[in-house]
């Protein structure tokens, strides 16, 4: 009974020393409870409102590159127009594909031919012909925007700092830009206006002489629009720019006050000359960062999708003086950007370019594009469109028989190489749907997705 009481005792000590150490002045937990927790980058990207619908387009998007990434793979085997699905199985980890390369080329019949060899008797794929005409559709308007194209590259010179840009810059966002594969050549070494100071620099030539317009920003604009059309002062619209909260987002004590103030604050726009930065200064780091905040808001509105990597902004950093940290700014500012992280990539928007997940002004290499993607997201419907009458038939009559299908069939699939047949089925194709573009309105046919 005494030990009983002794072991009691000893409890109640032992629990009464620990409280005494847990409420002490120089206790560790005690100092862990008082710090403040940090707000980082990080924590801004983890606690922010998410935009669904920007989030569902970049998963989309995030197929389409894949899909991309597969085409660019094939195009550079020059053996033929198809390629090997065991020798694709190899490309899985350089395109970032998680699932086995069967069972995704199976996912979107209307994009990915599967058949077999004709000697080899091994399986084979290629692209459909419809998605080799969105292809060259691509191509042909970048082509037709060449113009459009060098006053984008005038435009990005413009803002740098000392007018030269890095070439590696431009071919990382060559696909944003809507720059073609060889723009070096057929741009930049074609135009007069460029010069190539090093292999890896281009300068612009004459920077003083630049026509006016091209010295206009996308937001002065928008800001004239608001002046003109809504009869706002010129005190509140001169250096504000358009602010679009994602829905959800919840608007904290004295933010109001803090954005009117911001929107008020005057800055050196991007076209203009950069004045001598002191952080001394009123308002001198606040004007520093909306500078930047401005050219951000210029590059992002010379994309073609208003969408950038946003790992690959900072290889601007140096050329348009940003010495910022880019990601942490462009949080700060969710009214005008927003990263989304869906697709194993952090993309920024321009929220004000989006209505929904589709873009406000479209051109016309972001329609090609979009037919795309509308193509890809048909899946598995409307797959018996895909195989010609002649085709349904002689399966059907193999079937009913209940002879091999082995060998008519296999040949029936191997004759969509003769160009004959594809000239038919895309005269058959267009009389059906009219257009290479897809939509998702399209209803769900559950024997295509069988067949």
């Amino acid at each position: 009974m005494t030990r009983v009481l002794q072991r009691f005792v000893y409890k109640i000590q032992l629990s009464s020393h620990l409280i005494r150490l847990q409420f002490g002045p120089f206790n560790s937990t005690t100092q862990r409870r008082w710090k403040k927790p940090a707000v980082t980058a990080q924590t801004r990207l983890e606690d922010r409102t998410r935009d669904l619908k920007l989030d569902n387009l970049m998963t989309n998007l995030h197929k389409l590159s894949l899909i991309l990434s597969l085409h660019n793979l094939m195009s550079a085997r020059r053996r033929g127009p198809f390629v090997s699905v065991q020798i694709m199985s190899r490309w899985s980890r350089i395109v970032g594909l998680n699932v086995p390369i069967g069972g995704f080329l199976r996912k979107y019949p209307h994009v990915f031919d599967v058949f077999p060899h004709p000697i080899k008797r091994n399986v084979c794929c290629k692209l459909t012909s419809k998605m080799n005409l969105l292809l060259q559709e691509e191509s042909n308007a970048i082509r037709d925007m060449e113009s459009d194209t060098v006053n984008r590259i005038k435009k990005l010179l413009m803002i740098s700092i000392t007018g030269t840009l890095h070439i590696h810059a431009l071919r990382l966002v060559k696909r944003e830009l809507g720059l073609p594969e060889d723009f070096r050549e057929s741009i930049l070494a074609k135009y007069s206006e460029f010069e190539l100071v090093d292999l890896e620099i281009v300068k612009l030539i004459d920077r003083d002489n630049v026509p006016e317009d091209l010295k206009v920003a996308e937001v002065e604009k928008w800001r004239e629009r608001e002046y003109t059309e809504k009869w706002l002062s010129e005190f509140e619209t001169k250096y504000a720019f358009p602010i679009n909260f994602p829905t959800g987002f919840k608007i904290k004590a004295g933010l109001k006050p803090k954005l009117k103030e911001w929107q008020r604050l005057p800055y050196v726009k991007p076209y203009e000359q950069r004045e001598s930065f002191r952080a001394s200064s009123c308002g001198g780091i606040e004007r520093f960062e909306k500078r930047a905040v401005g050219i951000l808001h210029e590059l992002l509105s010379l994309t073609v999708e208003k969408m950038i990597e946003v790992e690959r902004l900072a290889h601007f950093r140096r050329d348009f003086g940003i010495p910022v940290n880019v990601r942490e700014l462009i949080l700060k500012h969710p009214g005008i950007f927003y990263i989304s992280t869906r697709g194993s990539t952090q993309m920024v928007f321009l929220r004000e370019a989006y209505c929904k997940d589709c873009l406000v002004s479209p051109n016309p290499v972001y329609i090609v594009r979009r037919k795309m993607l509308d193509l890809v997201l048909m899946g598995c419907r409307n797959t018996r469109e895909l195989r010609s009458p002649r085709q349904v038939k002689e399966s059907v009559v193999d079937q009913n028989e209940g002879g091999d299908l082995e060998g008519d069939f296999v040949i029936s699939i191997l004759e969509n190489f003769d160009e004959d047949d594809d000239e038919k089925d895309e005269e058959r194709d267009d009389t059906i749907e009219g257009d290479y573009g897809f939509s998702c309105s399209d209803n769900f046919d559950d024997e295509g997705c069988k067949s």
